[in-house]
């Protein structure tokens, strides 16, 4: 039986655990046991964390013989990606510069979760810093990709996305700020959620670029996202029942989001799209020239920030980062002040051009990404092949990011290619229902 669980989701383990038929220590041992004999495990996880993990198992345990779970979730082990904060467990945000960092508390979410009886696996690799949607790490590690051996994962939430796809944890947590968790859980065929700004709390989670950085998890299914964003803000989960597509309206973006798609996005994303409607969603194709603007502001605003967070840090220990991390931060030294503010200003202007055009849409849908994951041996390198597939990597996620949407991805039938939904800020709950629908259409 312990083998089944590796590849159940984490709704399902929930419910055999409220049924009596999983005992919360005896499923936490089966993932630490196969963490252990994997052979990749070393590639995907940073640290475990078993002696939390055996101890908040026993106490969901206790509390399932009383009659007492605190949750859907209660004695469900689940990853996090290296930048949350675990109190007397290093958290290094896949970076020497961080080395033997030791937090004394547990980052917000974290500890939210751990309240809802969520159990500690471990923490898994990520981008150094969380600066590259490639998840590609030659400080730390480089995370496998489920579909192409020799590729790398998507990142930064690349361990948190391998965890799950090699069975090494039913769901993850990561972080997005331009694609991070989105990309990751497309590459390896997952589900995942990027949440809006300020949802959940950034207190105790390695910032890279704070106005941006969101917390989302990477699933097996939609379900196991509604979940674990409800143990994360404590509040109750959305209700997915009845989901249906009948008569949803989605606005299918055309500026920018479909230039440059390789061939195997483009199926994957024109064969999905034609079952959405199949099912009775109504698709529209639009541009929307707000975007357009959007992404020329992004590498600045995102690069300023993330230096100037950073920066004395960075300069005191170059030698120790990747040199084209340490190139892209230092990039934000470019950006004067005024041009900072302006370009913040003017952001904010096509974020209500932006609003205005999708209004009347229940989501906006575009490929996840316009690539498949490149070969990691290549990108270290061929600098031409890194810069050009970096910039695409992350292309269409950024738009989410920029717009202050939240956003799901879903496998579709071609790997490691999704479909994306974006929806309003704060629209969590409508999106997950969309999603629910989306997903049935698309099995």
């Amino acid at each position: 039986m312990g083998k089944e669980w590796l590849s159940m989701s984490a709704g399902d383990l929930g419910r055999g655990i409220g049924a009596g038929e999983i005992h919360p220590v005896e499923l936490v041992e089966a993932f630490l046991n196969a963490i252990d004999s994997h052979p990749e495990a070393a590639r995907i996880y940073a640290r475990t964390t078993a002696e939390r993990a055996h101890a908040e198992a026993m106490a969901s345990a206790g509390r399932a013989k009383a009659g007492l779970r605190r949750g859907p979730l209660d004695g469900v082990p689940i990853s996090w990606k290296d930048l949350f904060d675990t109190a007397g467990v290093a958290t290094e945000a896949g970076s020497a510069l961080l080395r033997g960092r030791m937090p004394t508390r547990d980052a917000a979410v974290l500890e939210v979760a751990t309240r809802a009886g969520t159990v500690c696996l471990g923490k898994t690799h990520m981008s150094e810093l969380a600066f590259s949607g490639l998840g590609l790490n030659p400080v730390t590690a480089t995370s496998p990709n489920i579909n192409f051996p020799g590729a790398v994962p998507g990142g930064s939430s690349s361990g948190a996305a391998a965890s799950v796809a090699f069975g090494l944890a039913p769901a993850a947590i990561g972080s997005d700020t331009g694609g991070s968790v989105r990309l990751p859980a497309a590459w390896n065929d997952l589900v995942g959620l990027k949440t809006t700004p300020g949802r959940l709390s950034l207190t105790g989670v390695v910032p890279l670029a704070e106005r941006f950085d969101t917390v989302g998890p990477l699933c097996r299914s939609v379900e196991d996202c509604a979940l674990l964003v409800s143990a994360m803000e404590g509040v109750r989960v959305p209700d997915l029942a009845g989901a249906d597509l009948t008569g949803k309206r989605f606005l299918m973006l055309e500026t920018v989001a479909l230039d440059d798609l390789r061939d195997a996005p483009a199926r994957g994303f024109e064969a999905a799209v034609a079952l959405l409607e199949r099912a009775g969603a109504v698709v529209e194709r639009r541009r929307v020239p707000a975007v357009t603007e959007a992404m020329s502001l992004a590498g600045m605003l995102l690069t300023a920030e993330a230096y100037g967070i950073w920066r004395d840090v960075i300069e005191a220990s170059p030698d120790k980062m990747y040199a084209r991390i340490l190139d892209r931060f230092r990039s934000g030294a470019a950006v004067s002040a005024p041009d900072f503010v302006a370009a913040w200003r003017r952001l904010d202007v096509l974020r209500v051009e932006w609003a205005g055009a999708v209004a009347g849409y229940d989501a906006v849908i575009l490929p996840t990404s316009p690539i498949l994951p490149p070969d990691a041996e290549r990108l270290l390198s061929d600098d031409a092949y890194y810069v050009s597939e970096n910039l695409l990597a992350l292309r269409n996620t950024r738009i989410g990011n920029l717009f202050l949407s939240c956003g799901l991805t879903l496998p579709t039938s071609e790997p490691s290619c999704g479909i994306m939904f974006l929806a309003p800020p704060m629209a969590e709950a409508a999106l997950l229902r969309l999603g629910a629908a989306a997903e049935m259409a698309l099995r």
